[in-house]
């Protein structure tokens, strides 16, 4: 068993864009350095790997993505990597474009200092449709979803491209997926804890219910809004709550929020 420690981390980054005019190769390697310096216990790339779809920049991004340390890694397709039929490379190169993942780590509650077995459960979809830049989760998904998350214990994570709710400071609204009601209805009857998604290239914090939804911004490129500057996310997750720390490469923490891991239910009458 694992050394017993005070929380577990996961690196969380999206919208690398290889091949784009924007791409920063110093931003990408900042972004690396910074990951494997953090050592995380899960790395999760949340789609948009690349510029247009096409070979080379797939080729390019799993160079990248192979530099990172971590033993678990976990990377979706984007809008962005389905142009051009791009999803073919991304399977050669990358695997499966649907995963499921389970965790085990040996954590400290809070307070008295018990060690306590915590089973992490992933299912990560794709939200792609090839050569739009909408998304959706489908219904033939969503029996998926009750079925990966049906158990009580583990701390269920979701893992998607698109976002499922609107992020401010990214102007008109677009590309929320076409069944979003639908899938928060999905993940709030199995109780999920923690969607992790990218797509606007804006990092944002959202409690929606009982679960938490982070978004990434772009880690390697200055396809930017406004002041927002490229950065990845940092998230250490404890028997008491959840940190997400907003990392700028190669520089400084942007900013830190901590929720409770499980925000208390509504209140019974």
């Amino acid at each position: 068993m694992a050394e017993a420690r005070e929380h577990y981390t996961i690196a969380h980054f999206s919208d690398i864009h290889c091949g784009d005019p924007r791409f920063d190769a110093s931003l990408m390697e900042e972004t690396i350095a910074g990951i494997n310096g953090a050592a995380p216990d899960l790395v999760i790339l949340a789609g948009d790997l690349t510029a247009a779809g096409y070979r080379e920049q797939f080729e390019e991004a799993k160079r990248y993505f192979d530099l990172i340390g971590c033993g678990e890694k976990i990377v979706i397709a984007g809008n962005h990597d389905t142009r051009n039929v791009g999803y073919l490379h991304f399977e050669e190169l990358f695997g499966e474009r649907h995963t499921t993942r389970q965790l085990d780590f040996s954590v400290l509650r809070a307070g008295d200092g018990e060690e306590i077995q915590e089973h992490i459960r992933i299912l990560a979809l794709d939200s792609t449709k090839p050569d739009m830049n909408d998304g959706e989760i489908g219904r033939r998904n969503y029996k998926t979803i009750r079925q990966e998350f049906a158990e009580e214990e583990p701390y269920k994570i979701f893992v998607l491209h698109h976002h499922l709710v609107s992020i401010p400071n990214t102007g008109r609204e677009r590309n929320v997926v076409w069944d979003s009601g639908d899938v928060l209805q999905q993940l709030k009857d199995m109780k999920c804890d923690l969607v992790l998604h990218g797509h606007r290239h804006v990092p944002y914090n959202w409690p929606v219910g009982n679960t938490l939804i982070v978004s990434s911004g772009t880690a390697s490129t200055w396809r930017t809004r406004g002041y927002v500057q490229p950065s990845y996310n940092l998230i250490e997750i404890n028997s008491e709550t959840v940190t997400i720390t907003n990392k700028q490469p190669g520089g400084g923490e942007a900013r830190r929020e901590r929720f409770h891991r499980r925000p208390r239910p509504p209140v019974a009458e």
